[in-house]
């Protein structure tokens, strides 16, 4: 199953509404387990970006399908990193070059 690595920022909506961000937390989860998925680890952080998530989606249009209706929520604002483990990259991808 892919990973992905989700970097996101919340609108002047969502830092308006922060309160309501634990429920948005618990939405993004019931979310990502309707697409066949599992958001697998959230932190907020300090900086350019107010949280990272570490997901697993079966596909990339899944994660596709959930970070567009996630920030069609009007929240967040997110960037979507693919990660490719560091164990397959070395076996699968590196070892050919």
């Amino acid at each position: 199953m892919p990973n992905f690595i989700v970097l996101g920022s919340f609108t002047q909506e969502g830092i308006e509404n922060i309160k309501d961000s634990p429920k948005r937390l618990e939405d993004a989860k019931k979310l990502s387990k309707s697409l066949g998925g599992e958001l697998i680890e959230f932190y907020y952080t300090l900086g350019r970006y107010d949280f990272v998530a570490i997901m697993d989606m079966p596909s990339i249009d899944a994660m596709m399908k959930g970070a567009l209706k996630t920030a069609g929520a009007g929240a967040v604002r997110t960037e979507t990193l693919v990660a490719v483990p560091a164990k397959h990259a070395a076996a699968e991808i590196i070892k050919d070059l």
